[in-house]
Formats: C-alpha cells, sequence, structure tokens
C-alpha cells in the first residue's frame, strides 16, 4: 500500500497512537499534516514518538507530560516532540484545538538544516517542549502551515517533496528566530550545568547500550562520581536515576502500545534474560511488566 495519495488513514508510520484514526494529509510516510485533531485518540498511557511532532495551539487546553515532565498546552502555545521522546496526555479540554506536523526520521535527516545554528534551541526545546509566543508568531506558524498543506495536496506537481522539503527548512529556521525562545533559553543556560544536555542525549542514544553510570561518564570523559554529583545537583535526580527512568519508560511505551511479547521487549532492551528484566522493571516501576500491562 502506499501513501502518495492524500486524505488517506495513517496505517504505516511509527506514529502509533494515530496511525490508524485519521484522515490526513501526507506524501507517503514522510510528512503529513493534521489540520484538525479532533479525532486523535486520547491517550493516558505512555507512548513513544518515532517522528518529529510540531504543534501549533491555537485554543482551549491540554496537560500532559513528555519523558516524565509535566507540561501544558494552551492558546498561541508551540511544542515540538522529538523523535525518541515519550508522550502523555491526562486531560484535554473539549475545545481543544491544535495544528499537527509529523515529519519521519528520514525526512528530517534531509532537510539539511546548519546544525550550530539549531542544535542549541532543540536541546532547549527537548527539555521544555512547550513555548508561549506572541500572536504575530503563531500567525507566521499557520501561514507555514496552510501552505506546506497546499504543497501537499499537489499530487500531480513531481517537485512537491523537493518544495516542502525547503519549506520546512524554513519553518524550523523560523523556530530558531523566536524571540520568547531564544531569551527562554539564554536565560535557562546561564543557570543550568550544559552538562546534563549531553548527559541526556547520550542516553537517548545508548539506553539499549548500557545502563552503567560509568558508561556514560567515560564518554563524557568524567568519573562516575563526578557525573553523578553534578547531574544530582543540576536536576535533583541521580543519573543513574535518569537512565533508569528513560529505560523504564520505554518499555512501558513497549508494554502499553505494541503486540510484542515481555520476552521481546526483554529483547530489544538488551536485558540478559527476561527474568532480569523483570525484576529490573519492577525495581522502579513498582509492578512487574506482565501487572503493568494488564492493569
Amino acid at each position: 500500500m502506499t501513501k502518495k495519495d492524500t486524505k488517506q488513514n495513517i496505517t504505516a508510520i511509527d506514529f502509533d497512537a494515530v496511525r490508524e484514526s485519521l484522515t490526513v494529509e501526507c506524501i507517503d510516510d514522510d510528512f503529513i499534516v493534521i489540520d484538525d485533531i479532533s479525532g486523535v485518540p486520547f491517550f493516558d498511557y505512555p507512548t513513544k514518538v518515532n517522528e518529529a511532532v510540531a504543534i501549533i495551539c491555537l485554543k482551549g487546553y491540554a496537560e500532559g507530560s513528555v519523558d516524565l515532565k509535566p507540561c501544558c498546552y494552551a492558546a498561541n502555545d508551540f511544542a515540538i516532540i522529538m523523535p525518541g521522546q515519550i508522550l502523555q496526555y491526562t486531560y484535554r479540554s473539549d475545545d481543544f484545538s491544535a495544528k499537527l506536523i509529523i515529519m519521519s526520521r528520514r525526512f528530517t535527516e534531509n532537510i539539511e538544516l546548519c546544525m550550530k545554528d539549531v542544535i542549541p534551541v532543540f536541546l532547549y526545546l527537548r527539555e521544555n517542549p512547550v513555548v508561549h509566543i506572541d500572536e504575530a508568531e503563531i500567525a507566521h506558524l499557520q501561514d507555514y502551515f496552510h501552505i506546506l498543506k497546499r504543497t501537499v495536496q499537489q499530487t500531480s506537481n513531481p517537485y512537491r517533496m523537493e518544495m516542502v522539503r525547503l519549506l520546512s527548512q524554513a519553518f524550523f529556521y523560523g523556530i530558531n528566530n523566536f524571540n520568547q525562545l531564544r531569551q527562554e533559553y539564554t536565560v535557562q543556560k546561564d543557570k543550568k550545568d550544559k552538562l546534563f544536555d549531553s548527559f541526556y542525549n547520550l542516553i537517548l542514544q545508548h539506553y539499549k547500550d548500557s545502563r552503567e553510570v560509568s558508561f556514560y561518564a567515560e564518554k563524557l570523559c568524567l568519573t562516575p562520581k563526578h557525573l553523578s554529583a553534578t547531574i544530582k545537583k543540576t536536576t535533583g535526580k541521580s543519573a543513574s536515576e535518569w537512565i533508569n527512568d528513560y529505560v523504564v519508560l520505554e518499555a512501558k511505551s513497549l508494554l502499553r502500545a505494541s503486540g510484542m511479547s515481555i520476552q521481546q521487549i526483554s529483547d530489544e532492551l538488551n536485558f540478559a534474560n527476561q527474568s532480569f528484566f523483570g525484576k529490573y522493571f519492577k525495581r522502579t516501576a513498582g509492578v512487574s511488566p506482565k501487572e503493568y500491562r494488564t492493569n
């Protein structure tokens, strides 16, 4: 089944919470725009997002968390959910309205941004995924959204994907220029040790490879004791807690939102065996993997 036509159900992307429930505008599995989110299912369990998701909030109110950090969405808020982050909702008002843009990893890797310009802001957005911006900036984002949507609808245009790629490039550079976002990023980084950025991004890359603080300390050219002390002072949680929390959050997502067996999840997360995985999960989550999936 191909995705070259517009207005079809999502059935082959990794955005598990919505892939079988919406009518969308899309190009293959790579670029999706959703103008009306009323059909997006409400889910109050951890769901891993394997794509980049941009959310333009217009009215109403919603609450939830991204990677365990509480956040809320209201009018004139803009949010970016990065690939690998875990999303959960706890409340959404009946009048909540937002526009979504979903981009596959393959698509975002080909946007060709100047990373030295955008990485600092993306690191800020990973920790602070929801940013309140002014009405002019929201209107600017909506203009981009509607141009992208009209371009996606041009199914007979042989340059459609290239046009969407270039428009997306402009979209990201526009985000990078938001005054409020830049001010908040600058203020926060003046107060906070940047080491956590590097440590957290290493967890995202290597959580399947190792759950030992020494592994991450070595990559950062630090002693485990120094890394643990700095992370604890910066965030209030130890380095091992951050590692364990992310691994268990990933496990919860797989237990609730995939058809994988517990043994397959144990293998996926690189545990020695299912028994060791079960003990590790219960120590952090308080229940066994089977109990968590059942309840």
